[in-house]
C-alpha cells in the first residue's frame, strides 16, 4: 500500500513535467504569432501605399502580443495622414485653384490661414515622430523579427519623415508668397485690369514688381 510520501514522491515529478509541457506550447504559440507577424509585415505592410491597413480581428488574434509592435506603425501612420489632410491639404486646394490673376484675390485668405496651419502641422509630424521612436527605441523583439520590423519603420516612419521636415517651410514661403501676390493685386485697386485670364498695369514699375 502506498502511503502519503511515496504518492507525494510521484506527484512532484508529474507537476513538474506538466509545467514543461504548458511551457513547451506557450513558447510555441508567441513563435507561430510572431511567425505569422513577420510574414504580414514582409507581404502586405511592406507592399502597402501610403496608409496601412486596420488589423482584422482574425490577425489580432494570429499576432497575439506583437499587435502593441504593429500599434507604433499604424499610430505613426494615422497621426501623419489626419495632419496632413487637415494641414497641407487645404494649402493644395488653394494652390490649385489659381488659374488666372483674379485667383490670387480670391485664394488669398484660405492661403493666409493654411500658412498658419502649417506652423501646426510641423510641430504635429515632430511629435508624431518623437513618440514613434521612443516606442521603437524601447522594444524587445526576437532576431527573426527586428530586422524586418525594422526595415518596415523605416519605410512607413523614417523615410516619411525625412521626406516632411522640408516640405513644411517650404510650403510655408510658398503659400506666404503667394499671399503677396494677392495683396498687392489688391493694393493696385482699379489701377489694374483683367483681360483674357491676364492682368495689365498703367505702369512697367507696376507690372515689373507683380512679376517679382
Amino acid at each position: 500500500m502506498a502511503t502519503g510520501k511515496s504518492c507525494s514522491r510521484w506527484f512532484a515529478p508529474v507537476v513538474a513535467l506538466l509545467m514543461v509541457f504548458s511551457l513547451s506550447g506557450c513558447f510555441d504559440k508567441e513563435g507561430d504569432q510572431r511567425k505569422a507577424f513577420v510574414d504580414f509585415l514582409q507581404n502586405t505592410a511592406m507592399r502597402s501605399g501610403e496608409r496601412l491597413p486596420t488589423l482584422t480581428a482574425d490577425q489580432k488574434k494570429q499576432f497575439g502580443p506583437f499587435v502593441s509592435d504593429y500599434a507604433i506603425l499604424y499610430g505613426y501612420s494615422q497621426q501623419v495622414n489626419q495632419a496632413m489632410d487637415s494641414g497641407l491639404r487645404p494649402v493644395v486646394d488653394s494652390v490649385n485653384a489659381i488659374r488666372v490673376p483674379q485667383d490670387y484675390m480670391t485664394q488669398r485668405e484660405p492661403l493666409r490661414q493654411a500658412n498658419g496651419s502649417l506652423g501646426v502641422l510641423a510641430q504635429q509630424l515632430q511629435n508624431a515622430k518623437l513618440q514613434a521612436d521612443a516606442a521603437h527605441g524601447a522594444l524587445k523583439q526576437a532576431d527573426d523579427l527586428k530586422p524586418v520590423f525594422d526595415q518596415v519603420y523605416k519605410k512607413v516612419v523614417t523615410v516619411p519623415a525625412d521626406a516632411l521636415q522640408p516640405l513644411i517651410p517650404a510650403a510655408q514661403i510658398f503659400t506666404q508668397q503667394l499671399v503677396q501676390v494677392g495683396d498687392y493685386i489688391a493694393q493696385q485697386g482699379e489701377q489694374v485690369s483683367f483681360v483674357a485670364n491676364g492682368i495689365q498695369f498703367p505702369t512697367s514699375q507696376q507690372a515689373s514688381q507683380y512679376k517679382r
